[in-house]
């Protein structure tokens, strides 16, 4: 799996986007989250990733100041009402620790994950405990994350052992009690 495989598998995860519609009101676009239907200014997502919905299909592009788009070297102006949808991050700590795993780990991680019916773009708590063992030969340890879709809790517990064989074993728990545990061992 090389890196743009993995760009692709958290692409296309769940609830990677914030949805909603924007109004210009008094001089200033103002986005209404469909979920939450919370209005913030626009102006806090300008140079981030967003999609419009433009004829049937979201239109990627990156948000300009004044509302508008550029979408492949087009700059499109929003219209009052438009539906569009902002990319949302990651927690900084679960990037950190999604890019030191091994490719194998990184595809059964996520894919478990998903399988449970999470998302990256769910988690609300990271502890990465390989970043504070970064100058380190040896690296033991446990990663620790929490995930939230809304409909139930996950953890996650990811102990790590990197020495002469490698080692990733991921316990995750779900709040009704289902668990399920995966472990790649590789010299």
């Amino acid at each position: 799996m090389n890196n743009q495989q993995r760009l692709k598998l958290i692409e296309y995860q769940t609830r990677a986007f914030t949805q909603g519609t924007v109004e210009y009101i008094s001089d200033q676009w103002i986005f209404f989250d469909d979920e939450t239907e919370e209005a913030t200014m626009l102006d806090e997502y300008i140079h981030q990733e967003v999609e419009l919905f433009c004829f049937n299909k979201w239109r990627k592009g990156i948000l300009l100041d004044e509302g508008r788009i550029n979408s492949s070297g087009s700059v499109y102006g929003m219209c009052n009402e438009d539906k569009i949808r902002i990319r949302k991050h990651l927690v900084f700590s679960l990037e950190r620790l999604l890019d030191e795993i091994s490719d194998d780990s990184f595809y059964q991680f996520i894919t478990t994950l998903n399988s449970m019916n999470f998302s990256i773009y769910d988690c609300i708590y990271c502890y990465n405990q390989l970043t504070f063992l970064r100058d380190d030969k040896r690296k033991n340890g446990v990663n620790m994350m929490i995930f939230d879709n809304q409909e139930g809790l996950c953890s996650v517990n990811h102990h790590f052992y990197y020495n002469e064989k490698i080692t990733d074993r991921f316990e995750f728990t779900l709040n009704t009690g289902k668990r399920m545990i995966i472990e790649k061992l590789s010299s």
